[in-house]
């Protein structure tokens, strides 16, 4: 098809609309359509505050509920196909068939709309229902004007060739189409296949990510070669095409990739994993997501770090919980040189004793560590089961520590500074003045 028969059509599709709007029935058809597009709205806001759907549908399925939803939300769509159906039955009956035409392309493109928001309603990305539903219409609205045919003809006669390959507005389109269900279909199989990775207690947290993202990313694959297939795209003749946009693409993006390869290092060789309380740089938390190119790691206070993960594999990682969850708390505390050593390290020790969440099997210990000059200066350290919380006990042993001295009459050291002058003046500098 060539530009001349575009034009063609154009101008025969132009006339034919010329023809019916100066039809007095075309008149009488549009105000019918605006009369019960009236009604419909008015119908659907009645039907909407006198029902429920909440209450309507307790304690349906989820899709049932999701369906009553949809359906009394497309009440308006509803109500005025039926009332088309019903215009375009009292014309018939009444006149020719041809003075109804516009009446019988509104109602199937209101049923049209009705189905199709009834189908989307399974979707749950509002984009891709609104483009699925707007792609879908104007596939139906063409095919009931009887255009569907020239159009499809129209957008392959245009086409850019490379190679073997032959791109044309249908094509890609058709690509595009299909793209969306391939995914579509994809992203519920990977839902499925997670949720069954994850319950499996069988395996390792970092094992059940990378599972996680070699079937997404097998999947995302697949669905795009069977797409690609589907089309007519011989994916030979993309070789060479996805060679070069491969180079192009690898020199741009090389630290995404870099991320990429460091995450499934990571996943495979295990240093670190879901739940493992790290420190990286200044940043202390507990992991709770490892992505494809970042891990988050929970501070505990509101605030989430996402980190790539080639710094995990290039910088260095405190793990306090690698191969051993046994966490070693050490309190630095100071007395005056009044004091025993040995009552002080015995009275630490009692205190450090006492912590609920100490272990037992591993008694604290508590040593000198340093005759300075404003005292004496000691290490307190005890064992905790997990590094959970390990802030707050280093805080209540503090406590306690002050607690006993205060009740034992151990002080502890604080500086003092005293100035003595000794005899004489502090000399002054005569001041000077001049004049002028």
């Amino acid at each position: 098809m060539d530009w001349k028969e575009i034009i063609e059509i154009l101008h025969n599709a132009a006339r034919s609309v010329g023809a019916e709007v100066t039809s007095p029935w075309f008149y009488l058809q549009l105000g019918l359509i605006l009369t019960a597009a009236g009604i419909a709205w008015a119908g659907a806001a009645a039907v909407r505050s006198r029902i429920d759907v909440s209450s309507v549908a307790m304690g349906w399925p989820a899709p049932f509920r999701l369906f009553v939803r949809v359906l009394v939300g497309s009440t308006p769509t509803a109500v005025f196909a039926l009332l088309m159906t019903l215009a375009r039955g009292v014309m018939i009956a009444s006149t020719w068939p041809s003075r109804s035409y516009l009446l019988a392309v509104a109602a199937k493109l209101a049923f049209a709309w009705l189905v199709i928001n009834l189908v989307t309603s399974v979707i749950r990305n509002t984009f891709v229902v609104r483009l699925v539903s707007i792609s879908a219409w104007l596939v139906v609205a063409l095919s009931t004007l009887g255009q569907l045919e020239p159009v499809v003809e129209a957008l392959d006669s245009v086409s850019i060739v490379l190679g073997d390959l032959r791109l044309t507005p249908l094509l890609l389109i058709k690509l595009g189409a299909l793209l969306i269900v391939a995914l579509w279909l994809t992203n519920i199989a990977s839902n499925f296949v997670e949720g069954r990775i994850t319950r499996s207690g069988d395996l390792t947290p970092s094992i059940q990510v990378l599972l996680v993202k070699i079937v997404r990313f097998t999947l995302m694959v697949f669905a795009i070669a069977v797409a690609l297939s589907a089309v007519g795209i011989n994916l030979a003749a993309l070789a060479v095409f996805t060679g070069a946009a491969g180079v192009g693409i690898g020199l741009g993006l090389q630290k995404i990739v870099a991320n990429f390869i460091s995450g499934i290092i990571l996943l495979v060789d295990k240093s670190v994993k879901p739940g493992d309380l790290v420190t990286i740089g200044d940043n202390t938390g507990r992991i709770s997501t490892m992505k494809t190119r970042y891990i988050s790691v929970a501070a505990g206070d509101g605030r989430e770090f996402l980190i790539p993960n080639e710094d995990l594999v290039t910088q260095k990682v405190v793990n306090w919980t690698y191969t051993d969850k046994n966490t070693l708390v050490k309190v630095l505390f100071s007395t005056n040189y009044d004091a025993d050593p040995r009552a002080v390290c015995k009275l630490a020790i009692d205190v450090a004793g006492a912590v609920p969440r100490a272990i037992k099997n591993k008694p604290p210990n508590c040593i000198l560590t340093e005759f300075a000059e404003a005292g004496m200066k000691f290490s307190l350290t005890f064992w905790l089961p997990d590094p959970d919380g390990l802030d707050n006990v280093k805080s209540d042993v503090m406590l306690a520590l002050w607690d006993a001295f205060k009740r034992e009459g151990i002080r502890v050291p604080y500086p003092v500074r005293e100035i003595r002058v000794r005899g004489g003046a502090l000399p002054v500098e005569p001041v000077v003045e001049v004049s002028g």
